[in-house]
């Protein structure tokens, strides 16, 4: 499935990115090398967000969307996500 997601890192700040494989791009974010220099720094990570998409075209435009979004709509996004 194809997945955009935020994360909440340990300084409480967000990371947003897209993959194929959620349960494995988590797991590298938290213990591999493979996850991303900005995560590596920022252990443990959480998933508060997350949106699957019929493409991973499509997980990585909306992802761009998020990205170019405040921090205050990230939030707003996530607590709506939680109610869900």
């Amino acid at each position: 499935m194809n997945t955009v997601y935020i994360l909440k890192c340990s300084d409480n700040t967000l990371y947003t990115g897209s993959t194929t494989d959620l349960t494995r791009r988590f797991r590298a974010h938290n213990e591999q090398k493979g996850g991303a220099k900005y995560t590596r720094a920022r252990r443990p990570v959480i998933v508060v967000f997350k949106e699957e998409c019929t493409t991973l075209t499509d997980a990585r435009k909306r992802e761009a969307e998020i990205k170019r979004m405040t921090r205050k709509e990230k939030l707003l996004l996530i607590e709506t996500y939680e109610e869900e």
